[in-house]
């Protein structure tokens, strides 16, 4: 068995775990704490450092990160967390209070890489949208299984809401107190969106509201070809410690 440690850094929370790099699954107890607010470089660090121990199992980490992440692991944007990371290395940072090797990419982006390995994305060809409604919007792009890095369309006006995902994320339900067919229909018009301008094979569909997908998945749109996520909540976590290279990673969790 060979395995790796994910972190998956949100907005509302920053979950850990050992994953079986071979099919996908959590080996033990995946580890929660919430986010801590504000989300400050410094506290947030502090929070996965803490989950990291409790995981407790060594080498290298992969991390999904809630933020525009360029390959050198600077943070270009910060939407659901403090506008402070901006310019910071999340990747040093994290080695640096860790003293392990840390890979790091972007949350809905290490998501994606989830599905194109583990999930419904595996084998498609041409492009596949993998959208999580959740805190924000997160959106992987795939082309030919190959990841597409940072397309962040939560980020786009549409409606003449902007960023989009204020209005259109699953939180929207909550904070608005939405029926199902409400937000279902906001969902709609988001993911019809996304498909003018991708023109994908295949949507798919993740994040904690498909906890409830036999609740509203009969009323999204038939033409958009959507599917669920193979993961309900730990797509992220999984997709980060694929970010591990295979090389690297260690044998099985103590």
């Amino acid at each position: 068995m060979t395995t790796a440690v994910g972190l998956d850094i949100g907005g509302t929370g920053i979950k850990g775990g050992v994953v079986d790099l071979e099919n996908g699954v959590l080996v033990g107890e995946r580890v929660y704490l919430p986010t801590p607010q504000p989300a400050t470089p410094e506290s947030v660090v502090a929070t996965a450092v803490e989950v990291i121990d409790r995981v407790g199992h060594s080498g290298p980490l992969g991390v999904g990160f809630p933020a525009v992440v360029d390959p050198d692991g600077c943070v270009w944007t910060a939407s659901n967390i403090d506008r402070s990371w901006i310019g910071q290395n999340v990747r040093d940072l994290i080695a640096d209070a860790t003293g392990r090797e840390v890979f790091v990419a972007n949350d809905a982006d290490a998501a994606a890489l989830c599905e194109a390995r583990f999930g419904p994305a595996r084998g498609v060809s041409g492009v596949v949208l993998v959208i999580t409604f959740g805190t924000g919007i997160g959106s992987g792009v795939l082309s030919d299984g190959r990841l597409v890095p940072n397309v962040e369309l939560g980020y786009l006006e549409l409606d003449g809401h902007y960023p989009c995902e204020w209005h259109f994320a699953a939180r929207a339900k909550t904070r608005e107190g939405l029926s199902w067919e409400q937000w279902v229909a906001r969902a709609n018009r988001f993911l019809a969106h996304a498909k003018r301008l991708f023109s994908p094979q295949l949507i798919v569909v993740g994040g904690g509201v498909t906890a409830d997908w036999d609740e509203w998945a009969h009323l999204l749109d038939p033409g958009l070809g959507v599917v669920r996520a193979s993961r309900i909540d730990d797509a992220g976590l999984v997709g980060a410690a694929c970010l591990v290279p295979v090389g690297e990673a260690g044998g099985p969790a103590s």
